[in-house]
């Protein structure tokens, strides 16, 4: 059995709140869902939403129609005689996704009409839509609440609709109220009634149920999913893409056309190109969901195993890391070592393992990055440290651009730059690389940038600073902690000097 895929990140996903994306940026996604993630179909718009939407969606369709996929980018229109319809065609786009009212309550209260005055209207539609060679797609707008509440409007509509050419009909849970038993309860209904028919469902999380319900719906007999990556949505956003694929190839042992190895790359260009952070606990995608915490698991692993599902992260083009903290063990510790090629003897293991115990229960975070530093603090070798942070001026006057003055040693020979800047650590960093320039030093490109700033209001809190960076192919990231957030990126950022230096 195949499960199709239809990902409306660029159409309901940029809905959520504080979300836009630029031009070449939903251009991008746009390659992205059809060719790294080869996902079915994809919604990349509304009708008439604004000028620069149609110029988007023009471009869009010049690029689908020069790689033979116009058939799977649709647009979303609306009941209003041929308008959608046209803004449609003239983008250059062949599928329009109607937007229909699949509750009675939507019907009287937001179009004040009856049910057969809708269908009048949504018939009009139709037959534009034949007439311009335009394939149709219904939604059932408010679906869920219209089983609940008034279904003889929803199966008056369907009767009606039924046998008209329409290829997919789209039965949302609009607003989020459903649970995975009434979701097989109704789509069974719609199934059962309309044998011949396609049904896309469309799920929002807003209990936190979408994958849930996804399930119910695929068990139920629907034959394609809507998605979007990360989640993105109005309110609590729609079903991710990520969680909604691993469920349905693990769990329902179905097949999609979707790849798997893609979706964590993906993800991560959508989460820099909308601004909303993945959470370190999201499944499949989250950083934390491949990491094990607890001693005994990293024991277990080293055991045929023990603590391994079918959620392998080499699935998703990750792997399994081995959390460093107080709750770790000699096992955490050895699997952290030998990833970066380090071995110890029993009496040093043991020394290593109670200070990053320690500082566990400082609630400092440690990393694997940050291994050969408490190695060599703890057995009092300092040969890893290649590069040296000698000292370093910050300037920042009102009305003048932030300076930076910084003196390192590489090799045992010190060099020092300054350089202005559009912040502090902009400044650091411009002095620093104007003398890796000046050596021809290679350096890496910054990938991602993040400040955590515990809550509470405490002005003298631990501030950790992330920085992902890009060296010859292979990412590092590095953190710094610090009561200044300045303070803690630019010790990030001297932890990677001496780590690209020894690659």
């Amino acid at each position: 059995m195949k499960i199709e895929i239809l990902d409306t990140t660029l159409r309901d996903g940029e809905q959520t709140s504080g979300v836009s994306f630029a031009v070449t940026e939903k251009l991008h996604i746009v390659r992205l869902l059809i060719e790294d993630l080869n996902v079915d179909r994809i919604e990349i718009a509304s009708a008439k939403v604004s000028a620069g939407e149609f110029e988007i969606v023009k471009r869009v369709s010049q690029w689908a129609s020069a790689n033979n996929v116009m058939d799977r980018i649709e647009v979303l229109g609306f009941v209003d005689g041929d308008i959608s319809l046209n803004w449609v065609k003239n983008a250059g786009c062949k599928v329009m996704n109607l937007l229909c009212k699949g509750s009675l309550k939507h019907c009287k209260e937001q179009l004040r009409k009856t049910s057969e005055e809708h269908l009048l209207d949504i018939c009009s539609v139709l037959d534009h839509a034949e007439k311009m060679g335009i394939e149709m797609n219904i939604y059932l707008e408010d679906w869920s609440n219209g089983m609940i509440n008034s279904p003889e409007h929803v199966f008056f509509l369907m009767d009606h609709l039924k046998d008209r050419n329409i290829k997919h009909f789209m039965i949302p849970d609009t607003l989020g109220i459903l649970n995975p038993l009434n979701t097989s309860e109704f789509c069974k209904r719609m199934i059962e009634h309309y044998p011949g028919l396609r049904f896309d469902f469309h799920a929002h999380n807003d209990y936190d149920l979408a994958v849930g319900n996804v399930f119910s719906a695929v068990q139920a007999g629907i034959s394609c999913i809507h998605t979007t990556i990360n989640g993105l949505g109005e309110r609590a956003g729609n079903a991710p893409l990520a969680s909604v694929i691993a469920v349905l190839h693990d769990q329902l042992d179905v097949n999609t056309n979707v790849i798997e190895n893609n979706l964590n790359r993906v993800s991560r260009i959508v989460e820099s190109y909308s601004g909303t952070r993945i959470p370190a606990n999201k499944p499949v995608i989250g950083d934390n969901v491949f990491t094990q915490c607890a001693g005994i698991h990293a024991d277990g692993d080293n055991k045929n195993n023990l603590y391994y599902n079918n959620l392998l992260p080499e699935r998703f083009d990750r792997n399994r890391e081995y959390a460093l903290g107080k709750t770790s063990g000699k096992s955490n510790i050895k699997k952290n070592l030998e990833a970066i090629g380090i071995e110890l003897d029993d009496v040093s293991m043991k020394k290593v393992t109670e200070r990053i115990i320690e500082l566990g229960d400082k609630k400092e975070i440690v990393t694997q990055d940050d291994l050969p530093y408490i190695i060599s603090d703890v057995l009092h070798t300092h040969g890893t440290e290649k590069i040296k942070l000698i000292n370093y001026s910050l300037s920042l006057t009102q009305g003048l651009r932030p300076t930076a003055t910084v003196r390192i040693e590489i090799n045992g020979i010190e060099h020092e730059q300054t350089a202005p800047g559009d912040g502090q650590y902009h400044a650091f960093s411009k002095a620093l690389w104007k003398i890796y320039t000046k050596l021809d030093k290679p350096k890496p490109d910054l990938v991602d940038y993040n400040v955590s700033i515990p809550p509470g209001g405490r002005t003298d809190a631990l501030v950790q600073t992330t920085i992902v960076w890009n060296f010859k192919g292979k990412n590092i990231k590095t953190k710094g902690l610090d009561v200044d957030q300045t303070v803690a990126a630019i010790k990030a950022t001297v932890k990677m000097l001496n780590m690209i230096e020894n690659m």
